[in-house]
């Protein structure tokens, strides 16, 4: 193997690390809101370290291997993804941070309104994050589609677990704070479902060298 090919390898095998971490964390931070598991929680803080680490490392590796080879068609179509992947990867690793401390907030807060279904939304979300990676992995643009089909799902979701948040919030002034964590863990999971889509997005065009962000937008205006 050359030491370019070399260098891809271990830009894949780097992101797959990456993903490992990331989607780790999703499901603590996740288990933490749904069991008020601290030790899960707590886990996914003590985490955060290592993948900003690995993001910087991933960046430095592709920017070096963009430098001094100069590649063209699919290996640069796969650089270029693999640092857009890398950005959404760790912003992901930020949102389940965020997950986990809503879920320590919800812990230390008595009576907290079970009025949402955060486990099926979280479901959804973990299915599409699960399906952007293997999708990188297998480089199968299909899947990746399915990702992208899936988001308006998410959204639909989001909406209609603020109406309710609001109106119980609205019931009763002693609501209002852990229904307050309470959206901020379904906003979380709903912009988790978007960098889940920002990566299906990227195999898409690393794959078959198409750009299909926007396409729905677009044909909604036709």
């Amino acid at each position: 193997m050359t030491k370019f090919g070399e260098g891809l390898e271990l830009l894949r095998t780097k992101l797959l690390e990456m993903s490992s971490l990331v989607e780790m964390n999703i499901l603590r931070s996740i288990r933490a809101v749904v069991d008020q598991d601290r030790v899960a929680a707590n886990e996914v803080i003590e985490n955060e370290g290592r993948i900003n680490a690995i993001e910087l490392e991933i960046d430095a590796l592709a920017i070096e291997l963009l430098a001094l080879h100069q590649p063209m068609a699919t290996s640069l179509r796969f650089i270029v993804a693999a640092l857009k992947i890398n950005t959404d990867l760790e912003r992901m690793g930020d949102l389940a941070l965020n997950i986990a401390k809503s879920a320590l907030a919800l812990i230390d807060t008595p009576a907290a309104p079970a009025v949402v279904d955060i486990p099926y939304i979280a479901g959804l979300v973990q299915t599409m994050v699960r399906k952007s990676i293997d999708s990188f992995v297998a480089q199968d643009p299909d899947l990746a589609r399915e990702v992208v089909a899936s988001d308006d799902a998410v959204d639909e979701l989001r909406t209609a677990c603020y109406k309710t948040l609001t109106a119980c919030m609205a019931d009763d002034r002693a609501n209002i704070k852990p229904a307050l964590s309470l959206l901020t863990v379904v906003r979380t999971l709903e912009r988790l479902a978007d960098h889940a889509t920002n990566i299906a997005e990227d195999v898409v065009f690393y794959v078959q060298g198409i750009d299909v962000r926007h396409a729905k937008s677009a044909t909604r205006q036709m």
